[in-house]
This record gives structure tokens, sequence and C-alpha cells, in this order.
């Protein structure tokens, strides 16, 4: 494949690239071949959320809120009004199937957006503090806030109730749980809420909380639902939580420990010294069934049904992984701060590789939270059918940190990145069979050449 490079780029660490994830021009498996780069802001580009099968927004910290076509990469709208960086960004669909944007800004003010026109329907502006998360319930008719409080708010940006502070740090992110309950990662602890809405207008809605979970050891930096039944949270420490949704108990716990192998015993493990960015949790993702981890540089999946780690890269790039997706159950897509959006395939260990699961359990240790202050020495745990990522595409384009990106399917990528742009990568040979259709078309509708 053709690697097109915008800009100069340099990994962002000091962790030498591996040669085993230099695949080189050639990858058969990577179907995005072409691309195209999309500018219109002039800071950080954050955030992309889709706003139907043909549209998609970017935001970031110019303030800005732009208004994107998958199809042709044209710029639909652009959405102005805050005056700093935006913080969070969602869709908020209303009963009758329209589909807003709800923003959230630094200058610490909240938006209400309509994407085919670039109007700014409603605002709410002087707030006590920005807003750092935004949830909209698919059960209830509201939309929730989190920052140094949690707020309620009705379709016409009415306050119903609001819960203040509990943390210096606030309320980082917000999931939404059966019962009309949400979750809300308030530092280390999570925090249950219940909210109760009255059949009677004039009552409203009321908030209560009803149970903090305090497993983890560090701040949490994650937190998504899994299904109906469970959700996860992930934190600085590199601890994973599995939590029942529906009485909130621990179901599951992992800490991802940077250990090495013994020199002279290799079942037994020696404590290393990691950093902290080593060891941290920076985003999680799900299909239902996995989990996968961005810890560090690394990705881990894990298997909620069997409650295992099944696949790992300890080093998938060359710096901090900071957006995941799992494409099917056995392909899946990083992006990093050092420039770099990667496709990975889960493939068998090959049995030269058999050191490698010594120096993976090395750095996992398995059970329920104890609270203990400091792990301890583990034997080498022998499971089966544990599996590697292989590296399979390596999309090169950025300059800057890759932020996050968007998939549309067949019709393409979507990457925004600390360089101020937006790369839209599509299926070559697709793309080449669109323009062909569309020649042979012209052509007989001009009665041919």
């Amino acid at each position: 494949m053709l690697r097109w490079i915008l800009g100069g780029r340099e990994a962002q660490s000091s962790v030498e690239k591996s040669p085993v994830l230099c695949i080189g021009e050639e990858q058969p498996k990577n179907c995005f071949t072409e691309l195209q780069v999309l500018k219109g802001h002039f800071d950080i580009v954050r955030f992309l959320v889709q706003i139907d099968d043909f549209r998609f927004a970017s935001a970031g910290d110019d303030g800005l809120v732009l208004v994107w076509s998958i199809e042709t990469g044209e710029r639909l709208q652009e959405l102005r009004g805050h005056s700093q960086q935006i913080t969070a960004i969602t869709t908020f669909t209303c009963s009758d199937g329209f589909t807003s944007l709800l923003t959230a800004s630094s200058d610490r003010s909240l938006s209400l957006w309509d994407p085919g026109t670039g109007n700014r329907v409603r605002t709410i502006s002087d707030l006590q503090s920005s807003v750092k998360c935004l949830l909209v319930p698919e059960r209830l008719c509201v939309w929730v806030s989190g920052g140094e409080e949690l707020c309620v708010w009705d379709k016409d940006f009415q306050l119903l109730c609001h819960r203040q502070k509990h943390s210096d740090t606030g309320i980082t992110a917000l999931v939404e749980l059966p019962k009309n309950c949400i979750a809300a990662a308030v530092d280390k602890e999570i925090v249950i809420y219940s909210l109760t809405v009255s059949a009677d207008p004039s009552v409203s809605v009321s908030v209560t909380e009803t149970r903090r979970c305090s497993e983890h050891h560090d701040q949490i930096r994650a937190l998504i639902n899994i299904n109906d039944g469970m959700f996860a949270s992930g934190s600085h420490a590199g601890e994973l939580i599995l939590w029942d949704s529906t009485n909130f108990n621990n179901l599951a716990y992992e800490h991802i420990l940077w250990e090495e192998s013994h020199p002279s015993c290799q079942t037994e493990i020696r404590l290393a010294a990691p950093k902290p960015s080593e060891m941290s949790i920076q985003h999680l993702t799900t299909n239902g069934r996995l989990i996968l981890a961005a810890v560090g540089s690394g990705l881990y999946v894990y298997d909620v049904v069997s409650k295992a780690v099944v696949a790992y890269r300890k080093a998938a790039h060359d710096s901090n992984v900071l957006h995941t997706m799992l494409l099917s159950d056995s392909e899946l897509m990083s992006c990093s701060e050092d420039g770099s959006v990667r496709i990975w395939e889960i493939q068998d260990l090959p049995l030269a590789a058999e050191p490698a699961s010594a120096g993976f359990f090395g750095m996992w240790t398995f059970g329920r939270s104890s609270k203990q202050p400091g792990p301890q020495q583990k034997k080498v745990l022998e499971i089966p059918n544990l599996r590697t990522l292989e590296l399979t595409g390596d999309l090169i384009g950025h300059s800057g940190a890759v932020q996050m990106f968007l998939s549309f399917g067949e019709k393409g990528l979507v990457t925004c990145s600390t360089d101020h742009l937006l790369i839209l990568w599509r299926d070559g040979e697709r793309q080449s069979r669109l323009r062909s259709q569309a020649l042979f078309q012209k052509l007989e509708q001009n009665g041919g050449l």
C-alpha cells in the first residue's frame, strides 16, 4: 500500500520501533489505499461523532464544530458559537426522529445545534464550571451533563435537577444502566445515580445517589457499557473491573502489571518499576462479548464470558494508544500518539513464541480486587488458547497524535489529529469500481464516445 506522508512524524516516546511492526508497503489485508485530507480546523481536533449514515461532525480546541459528508468529504456546515475548546459532543435525537448536536465547551456553555442548517437552536451560558461529559439516555426523554456537578436537562434545555460535586476532579465519564440508573466516574469511585421520572410534568425528575463502588486504587480513565447485564471501568493504575449493571457488584478484576521474568528462573515473576503512563488504561471498547483495552502503548483483548485475556500485544504502537475499535471478533483497530492508525488480526501464537506467554503473564494478575497495597510475586500460569495480535494494516498520514477515528463501514474511515487535520480513508478497489460505474453511466447517457 502507498504510504502517504503529510508531514514529518516522529514517535513521541523513547521506545524504538519494533521491526516486527514494520510490515512494509505491501498490505494485502488493508483495504484503505485511498485518502482525502479534510481541512477546516485551526487547532487540535479531538472529537468525531456520527450524525447519520451520510454525515459526521468534528470538534476540537478551536471551538468549531464542522459537519462533513462521508461520501464526498465536503464540508457541509460550520457551527460557530463557542469561544473556547469543545470538551464534549454527542447527538440528541428527539421523539420526531430529528437528530441534533449537543456540545459543551470550556467557555462554560452548552449548545444545541441543527446540523442541517448550522444554526444554534438553544444555548446555556455562565455555568458554574465546564462540562466534561454528556449522556443521552435511550430510555428517557432527557439528557445529562457531568462535571463538577451532575445535571439533568429536558429537550428544551430546562434544568430538571442536579447533584453537587463530591470530588475535585468532578465527573469524567457517564454511562446509562438499566432501571433508569446512571454510572458516573468520579476520581477513583463509580457513583450510581437513580433517576426517577414522575408522570406529572410539574414534578419533573429527581436524582438519588444509590451506591458508591470504590474498588479502584487510582483515577478511573474509561467507563463503558458491555451489555444490559455488565459495564466495565479502567483506571490509571491499569485496573480493569467488570460490574453487574443491576446490583453493581464486582464480577471480575484484572490488574495489568509491567513486570519481567527473572533471568535465572523463568517461572518466577520479578516486579519492575513501571511508568504510570505504561500502566494507564486510556480507552475501552466492546462488542458485547470482548473488551479491547488500550493500556499504555499496548492492546489487550478480554473475553467477558470466560473472564480471561484471550489476546494481547504489549507494544502495539510507539507511544500511548488513544482510541480503539473492535471491527469483529477477529479484527480490531487502534490509533496512537505516534500518529499511526493500525489494523490488527487476532491470530494463534506460533510455537516459537512460547516465552512470550511468560512475559505476558508477568504483566497480569488474576482474581478479585482485595485492595492490597501491592501485588505479590506470581507463578507463570498456563492458560490455553492465548493468542496474539498480528499487524495487517498501517495507515500513515497524520503528522501529529491521532486522537480518535470513526468508521462508516464500506463508506470509509475518518481520523482526527493534533495536526489540525481530518483524513478520510477509503477502500481503493471499491472507489475504483464506483468511478468506473459512474463513467460507464455517463457514457451511456451521452450515447457513447
